[in-house]
């Protein structure tokens, strides 16, 4: 039994497919195919079902890849605290987060302090990043809410408002704050269903007892002020993308229920942790301390 041999079988794993996994790692389907075959007579047992060109993993396959999984991530680690002991590993981070201006800072932040650091970035669900953790993809994601899931340690750095966003012609305009319940009949803008903001706002909707009237959704965030300012609806938005002060409609406070979400860093709990990783962890904890103290925001 090879290294090349279990590695491939991972990949060959993941995507349940010849062709493409022969293509992701760059060599020809008919060798690949040879040696998952290798593998599986080293084994004595067949750890796909064919079916003409489809392929799925078997219970076989399952029972094996549960510990080829944990053998390669023992030996990438293993291959890291050597690389960091010796001196020779100048960074990489792997990290799944989101397009939020504030991480866009972080980011932009530890790579002028750390540019011998590399930060690989990429963008994933909740369900997602949990499993790139475990697979040891990533080592760190950011994510909200808190991830509360076994094996996974995490750290909250910050806690932002949301705000509610009207237009100046709205009937509360000339207000500070609302009570969201007196909002029951309004048209809201909102993201896209499945984004966990939106789930978390139309959590805060039924608190008060009514289901949001969408009546435009958009993909990104940044894209709703636009939509706010012509008149057609309100919107849920967090303080922390607000950039300018003077922005063409006005921001209320909500009263009832408090709307606030709060921001996890979270990894792997036996996973090991390359100096680069922890210099970014470390990073993050400070970037966001430093936030919070500029903002009057408690630690947290």
């Amino acid at each position: 039994m090879e290294l090349l041999q279990l590695q491939y079988f991972r990949i060959v794993a993941r995507l349940e497919h010849m062709t493409k996994a022969a293509q992701e790692i760059h060599i020809a389907q008919p060798a690949l195919s040879k040696t998952i075959a290798r593998l599986e007579e080293d084994l004595g047992v067949p750890l796909f079902d064919r079916k003409g060109r489809n392929i799925r993993l078997n219970s076989f396959g399952k029972v094996f890849l549960k510990k080829v999984e944990i053998a390669l991530s023992a030996l990438d680690e293993g291959r890291q605290e050597v690389e960091d002991l010796a001196g020779m590993e100048r960074g990489r981070v792997y990290l799944s987060t989101t397009t939020h201006k504030c991480f866009s800072d972080l980011i932009g932040s530890f790579i002028s302090e750390h540019p011998d650091i590399k930060l690989q970035i990429s963008q994933a669900s909740t369900y997602e990043k949990v499993k790139q953790l475990r697979n040891g993809d990533i080592d760190f994601c950011i994510t909200f809410p808190p991830l509360e899931v076994e094996g996974i340690s995490g750290q909250s750095f910050l806690t932002e408002e949301i705000l509610l966003a009207v237009p100046f012609t709205h009937r509360f305009a000339n207000r500070n704050s609302v009570d969201l319940s007196e909002l029951s009949d309004d048209a809201f803008i909102s993201i896209k269903d499945g984004n966990p903001f939106r789930a978390m706002t139309d959590d805060f909707c039924k608190k008060e007892g009514f289901t949001p009237n969408v009546v435009c959704e958009v993909d990104e965030l940044s894209a709703i002020s636009h939509f706010v300012r012509t008149g057609i609806g309100v919107a849920f938005l967090p303080e922390t993308l607000i950039e300018d002060k003077n922005v063409p409609f006005r921001l209320l406070h909500i009263d009832k229920p408090f709307c606030q979400r709060t921001y996890q860093i979270a990894w792997l709990e036996d996973r090991y942790l390359s100096i680069a990783a922890r210099k970014f962890q470390d990073f993050v904890y400070h970037y966001f301390s430093e936030f919070r103290k500029l903002n009057n925001q408690p630690s947290l």
